[in-house]
């Protein structure tokens, strides 16, 4: 159970959420909200007197249902335990705890001291279970990508690989060295040029007769653009380029921890991309995992290339559904910004059923078209591709489209492009890296393949 949860209290008090709509009641109510002022806006928290101290507290939801509004609360409340009173559907039960939980979270690796936070009740019905689950995997996708660059490397994200692996009993493979060259050597090009060597990480977990889902990774822990190099704005906030890899952990934490009926595989290319005389170069030719040929145009451009060959790997095994998630363009945040994540895919019902889940759980993506018109835009001048298309526009559709090329026999296939990054705060979700996604692909999951 989350450490924020606690079993019932008696001196519990109590945290009411409302809306506007429902101010004048509680001003006739409580005439104390009226004389403060209080008008329920988004966030907006009072702490209403009472004999010996507070007697409850109010939260304001303003006009947006956010399923994580309770999170505005959670991190500023007093000590003590707290149980949720009146509040309006969306952002009550299972939402009000796993809201609860992110709203404490902080990323307190180079930090001493923690400070005393206020505890839950859960709400009758719940064992806390499931959203410490959830919570768990977006905390530990969150530590993963604020961790800098420095204590965050190829090795120590397998290492975070492993350790997850021992918790739930699944099995984990590290592919370095002349074995990753020879099987993977477009991660391996990638990686080279890093004193911190490159690795594949393969995780598997499940019955193996069960239906197959293999989730693919991004997982480069540091990006500095390579010969092409990133600015210094640019190359700030890289840490956060192995999002996509941190991400599919937290989700795998989900799946396991909840035991669904499924057959799951991880990999996660894990590289660093750097400047050196061992690095890859523009103009440089590659032959890939699948045996197409990829012409360098653009060394900032090799997210697509280290999951092109973690791609084909899984392609081989034709699993059911096959995910693959990255912090790949910035064309992506251009068109749909930070808190709007696109996906592609060609398959319809799982388009729907994802878009809903997203709504859903407030955890946000939009589908974006797999346009088929800019196909040529990814062919190479001297080699089957190129990873630098020859049209500057639609960036997040041709990388989406070279990724595509090399998922050829599984039928169900699906790309998000996330930021893993929140850029401003918002309950629940606090500036830094995030786990964009991972609520909505976990709830897709759960409904399709259940709980074992």
């Amino acid at each position: 159970m989350h450490p924020s949860f606690t079993k019932a209290s008696k001196s519990a008090r109590t945290l009411n959420a409302i809306t506007p709509a429902g101010l004048a009641t509680w001003h006739k109510r409580t005439p104390y909200l009226k004389a403060i002022g209080f008008a329920a806006k988004a966030g907006e928290l009072a702490l209403v007197p009472g004999k010996g101290g507070i007697a409850f507290a109010v939260l304001g939801l303003g006009k947006t249902k956010d399923p994580l509004a309770i999170a505005a609360a959670s991190a500023r409340l007093p000590a003590g335990a707290w149980k949720l009173g009146e509040a309006p559907d969306f952002c009550s039960g299972e939402n009000a705890a796993l809201a609860w939980a992110l709203g404490q979270y902080e990323f307190a690796r180079y930090k001493k001291g923690a400070k005393p936070t206020a505890k839950l009740v859960l709400p009758r019905g719940l064992d806390g279970a499931e959203a410490s689950r959830i919570a768990e995997g977006i905390i530990l996708a969150r530590d993963l990508i604020n961790t800098p660059a420095n204590d965050m490397g190829p090795d120590e994200l397998a290492r975070a690989a492993a350790d997850l692996a021992r918790r739930h009993g699944a099995k984990l493979t590290r592919i370095s060295g002349a074995a990753l060259e020879k099987n993977y050597p477009l991660v391996h090009a990638v990686g080279k040029g890093s004193a911190r060597a490159p690795v594949m990480i393969d995780m598997r977990w499940g019955n193996p007769k069960a239906p197959r889902v293999t989730l693919v990774g991004k997982g480069v822990c540091f990006d500095t653009g390579g010969y092409d190099l990133k600015n210094a704005s640019g190359m700030a906030t890289m840490k956060k380029d192995m999002g996509g890899g941190a991400t599919v952990l937290g989700i795998a934490h989900m799946i396991m921890g909840a035991k669904l009926r499924l057959n799951l595989r991880v990999l996660i290319p894990a590289v660093e991309n750097s400047v050196s005389g061992t690095a890859y170069r523009p103009g440089d030719v590659f032959k890939s995992r699948k045996g197409l040929t990829v012409e360098i145009g653009n060394t900032d451009a090799e997210g697509r290339l280290v999951l092109a060959d973690a791609l084909a790997d899984a392609d081989d095994e034709k699993p059911e559904l096959l995910m693959d998630i990255a912090t790949l363009t910035g064309a992506a945040r251009g068109a749909t910004g930070m808190e709007l994540p696109p996906f592609f895919t060609d398959d319809e019902k799982l388009a729907a059923d994802l878009a809903r889940h997203a709504s859903v759980t407030g955890d946000a993506l939009w589908r974006l078209p797999l346009w088929r018109g800019y196909e040529n835009t990814i062919t190479g001048s001297v080699a089957d591709l190129t990873n630098s298309p020859g049209y500057n526009l639609a960036g997040a559709i041709t990388a989406a489209l070279f990724l595509n090329r090399f998922v050829t026999q599984t039928k169900c296939w699906l790309h998000m492009d996330i930021p893993g990054w929140n850029d401003r705060a918002r309950p629940g979700r606090p500036v830094g890296g995030d786990a964009n996604g991972a609520r909505s692909v976990y709830a897709l999951l759960k409904e399709r393949y259940g709980a074992g």
